[in-house]
């Protein structure tokens, strides 16, 4: 997550290095263009750079020594099914040969998991799966 940060830090400073440096040159349309390409890549990066900030600032609040008795914000979710992470909305992620799948509470099967506690039966697209334990 820093790492990715830290990238995109950089290449909103690249940019604004470019932008300030870039001369108008005999050629004003094309300088114009030029300008105008780099202020969208700069507003594109930082839309990601806030993307990363409001991901930390998830992660920032899940108590990993606190163990809960239904589903919430931090929450690992064994099911039949699969294997559930309750932060942010990053995938797949493989722990010792286990699977889960990291998602928002935000997202449609993270909104039914809320919740819910051991033993509560969840249904999501045809789909019906009971929660066997919450860590």
């Amino acid at each position: 997550m820093n790492n990715r940060f830290e990238t995109i830090q950089n290449t909103i400073n690249e940019i604004q290095v470019s932008l300030t440096s870039e001369t108008k040159s005999s050629a004003g349309d094309k300088h114009e263009t030029g300008r105008a390409m780099l202020q969208l890549e700069r507003e594109k990066v930082g839309n990601q750079l806030a993307e990363v900030q409001k991901v930390k600032e998830t992660l920032s609040k899940i108590d990993v020594f606190k163990t809960l008795e239904v589903v919430g914000l931090g929450s690992v979710v064994y099911t039949v099914q699969a294997n559930y992470f309750i932060a942010v909305s990053v995938g797949k992620l493989i722990v010792d040969d286990v699977t889960f799948y990291a998602i928002s509470p935000n997202t449609p099967i993270g909104k039914l998991l809320i919740g819910k506690g051991v033993g509560e039966e969840v249904g999501f697209r045809e789909q019906k799966f009971i929660i066997d334990q919450i860590i």
